[in-house]
């Protein structure tokens, strides 16, 4: 039986300072997905729809209240339940702690490979506990994630650095980064992708661009490196409004593609 993974789209910007925008990301992300300007292979040799599926649960309806949490959960528990491996197109970063509550429900304490300009540990940002901005401080103080990784962060203010050390992040910013000290992290593994902590010159549809950023490349090579078994990932902070000739959108669709068959190549031989 092939490997299934079912996308779920998280049409949601409810948490967003500074710009609205990213709620629109999860239909420009299947469209390029889709788009005959390119095919399904993957880079590891895999193709969806013949050596995995990639089933579509559609968007979720979101009320931009804090009931939309409770919604998310039962959306990605579900989607557990069905024995699929979510991938969830945000949206804003705010999503990710209601998605990890749900995995974790699953599959216990996770190990968190994070990819991002920003480290997101934020304790309030503008008064508000589920901003994008704090969506790790509140995974780590539940206690939901084993061990958290952040890979591209060139923002670190003096709060940040503080509440990482607090819980413990392991950051590798960008000043001093190279994909083979990025750690090969073991299972269950969720990977989350804020598509901002790639440089704005490959992918400049975002709200928060940061010069400086990683490769495109850097983050597969990051991603080739993970053996651990993948129990969820999300791809978040896509901002259509800001992209260029759907440059950002067609970033998303490959990287999408690439968790896919990573999930799939893990899912065999990752660690427990």
């Amino acid at each position: 039986m092939r490997p299934l993974i079912e996308l779920i789209g998280l049409p949601s910007d409810a948490n967003s300072s500074f710009e609205r925008g990213a709620a629109l990301a999860p239909t420009a992300i299947r469209a390029a997905l889709w788009s005959d300007r390119g095919n399904l292979a993957c880079e590891n040799g895999m193709e969806i729809g013949q050596d995995f599926e990639l089933r579509d649960r559609g968007d979720l309806q979101l009320f931009e209240r804090a009931e939309d949490d409770a919604l998310i959960r039962a959306a990605v528990s579900e989607s557990i339940a069905s024995g699929a491996v979510p991938l969830v197109l945000g949206g804003d970063h705010a999503m990710t702690h209601p998605v990890v509550q749900a995995v974790h429900a699953a599959h216990g304490p996770l190990t968190i490979l994070h990819f991002d300009a920003h480290p997101d540990l934020y304790e309030l940002f503008d008064g508000n506990p589920r901003s994008h901005a704090s969506p790790f401080a509140r995974i780590m103080e539940a206690g939901l994630a084993s061990r958290l990784v952040q890979v591209g962060i060139r923002t670190l203010n003096r709060h940040c650095r503080e509440q990482a050390e607090r819980f413990g992040v392991e950051i590798l910013p960008m000043a001093e980064f190279a994909p083979d000290r990025a750690p090969v992290l073991p299972g269950p593994l969720y990977i989350s992708i804020d598509l901002d902590g790639i440089d704005p010159s490959e992918a400049p549809g975002v709200s928060h661009p940061e010069p400086g950023g990683l490769t495109v490349r850097e983050v597969l090579a990051v991603l080739r490196r993970q053996t651990g078994r993948i129990v969820g990932a999300d791809i978040v902070e896509y901002n259509p409004r800001f992209d260029q000739h759907e440059r950002t959108a067609i970033v998303a669709a490959k990287l999408l593609r690439e968790l896919a068959a990573l999930i799939t190549r893990n899912g065999s031989c990752g660690l427990p």
